[in-house]
């Protein structure tokens, strides 16, 4: 009985008889019998639904999350707290699919959320446009400066140190493979060294900053700004969404491009992924933009609908004449997004964002009482902030694990140099309990 297999053995015969074989076995005659399977596989006779939720559930439990545990981990994955509305608005079955509308006759829904998410982008980033979504904050950064490129036919990028530095990895593999030369602006105190802005010259494109930056910290953007525009270059800026509640966004700052990783807003951790990128730009640079962009016109009929636009990638012109290779969007994840700021509300985000900044200082602050900790960092911070410790990293990370709490990042992961310093991540979830006992935790480790 071919309940679920849409190949009965009439089927088969049918088959056979079009191409002139007889049997199965006459079809596979070509493989010799030697290596030939002459019994069936030894496979576990099959499980039944309840067994199998049950062994997947056993499975999944082996998995600790952030349901059990409180975290301080953050640097580009952040545990924000989720309305459960989000969940159920994106489970819909008209909404389940991370499928392109191509057909705009038939994806209207689709169409009117990614334009209503470009929307609500542009009003967070003060920005004149943003585009349907990219894979990441990483690669959005990565073909900001690609853009930058094209604008100005330049040859050179230059960088903060200050940014995430697995953002630079992606962003160095980009310009190594296109022949462009990236110049990494040293840090000093945790943020962008202003004295090295002359490394700036007429060959820049253009300058790529993060605020708040990897450490935290908010960056002095006024100074970069002035610098990078008196040179005629671009300004390319990351941020946190959440941060925007508070801190001066880019439209604000005078920046050219903004982009930057989505996920505080709404999206789970998922392990690392799938993750929403952002990138946008004024309408000067508009058309030079990766991806692709939903505009809202009148049909023949004089309605509104929704389509999509200004489409210069490879699968619709030449390759060597394609703004990006960005095959797809993140529109799933951009659901997730519209839904999150929908529900919040400006004055939810900003809440959002006090709440970040308030319980990050008051962390810190605990943290260094205890005498084992000093700031490496000066400067204001947003929900993150790096400590130096005299005590041992991993006997602080296995005591905080051991009573449910997941620990701040070793920076020495990604700089042997800074041994010792951890970066803490704060967010609206973690409570004044939470917190103290973190620093309780903290105060018992020898």
């Amino acid at each position: 009985m071919n309940r679920y297999i849409p190949l009965t053995h009439e089927d088969q015969e049918t088959m056979l008889g079009k191409i002139g074989v007889k049997s199965i076995d006459d079809l596979f005659s070509d493989i010799p019998e030697a290596i030939k399977l002459n019994r069936k596989l030894d496979i576990n006779d099959s499980y039944s639904e309840m067994e199998v939720r049950k062994i997947m559930k056993k499975l999944s439990d082996q998995n600790n999350n952030l349901d059990d545990y409180a975290s301080f981990l953050g640097a580009g994955s952040y545990d924000h707290y989720i309305p459960s509305v989000v969940r159920h608005i994106v489970s819909r079955s008209e909404f389940y699919t991370s499928y392109t509308p191509y057909q705009p006759e038939v994806s209207q829904g689709t169409l009117q959320y990614i334009f209503e998410f470009q929307s609500m982008m542009a009003e967070l980033t003060r920005m004149d446009v943003i585009n349907a979504s990219m894979y990441d904050g990483a690669t959005a950064t990565a073909e900001a400066a690609i853009m930058a490129i094209r604008v100005n036919n330049r040859s050179k990028v230059a960088v903060s140190a200050t940014i995430h530095p697995e953002t630079l990895k992606v962003l160095e593999t980009y310009c190594h493979f296109r022949e462009i030369e990236l110049i990494k602006i040293p840090e000093t105190d945790g943020k962008t060294d202003l004295e090295s802005l002359k490394l700036i010259d007429s060959d820049t494109s253009a300058v790529i900053i993060q605020n708040p930056n990897f450490y935290g910290i908010i960056e002095d953007i006024a100074q970069i700004e002035k610098a990078t525009h008196d040179n005629k270059s671009l300004l390319i800026m990351s941020v946190d969404p959440i941060s925007l509640g508070i801190v001066k966004s880019p439209g604000e700052y005078g920046a050219d491009i903004v982009v930057g990783e989505g996920q505080s807003l709404g999206i789970p951790q998922n392990f690392g992924g799938p993750y929403l990128g952002f990138i946008g730009a004024t309408e000067k640079l508009m058309r030079k933009m990766p991806g692709r962009i939903c505009g809202l016109t009148n049909d023949v009929d004089g309605k509104q609908g929704f389509v999509l636009t200004l489409q210069a990638r490879e699968q619709h012109i030449r390759r060597e004449k394609a703004t990006s290779n960005i095959c797809s969007n993140q529109s799933l994840c951009a659901l997730m997004a519209v839904v999150y700021l929908s529900v919040m509300g400006r004055e939810g985000i900003v809440d959002v964002a006090k709440q970040c900044i308030s319980k990050a200082n008051y962390a810190m602050e605990k943290l260094l009482e205890t005498n084992k900790f000093k700031r490496v960092y000066s400067g204001p911070i947003f929900k993150e902030f790096v400590l130096e410790t005299t005590l041992d990293t991993d006997k602080i990370e296995k005591a905080l694990y051991d009573e449910k709490i997941i620990g701040p990042l070793d920076l020495s992961r990604f700089n042997k140099n800074k041994k010792n310093q951890l970066l803490f991540t704060v967010t609206e979830k973690r409570t004044k309990e939470e917190i103290d006992k973190m620093v309780d935790i903290i105060k018992e480790v020898q």
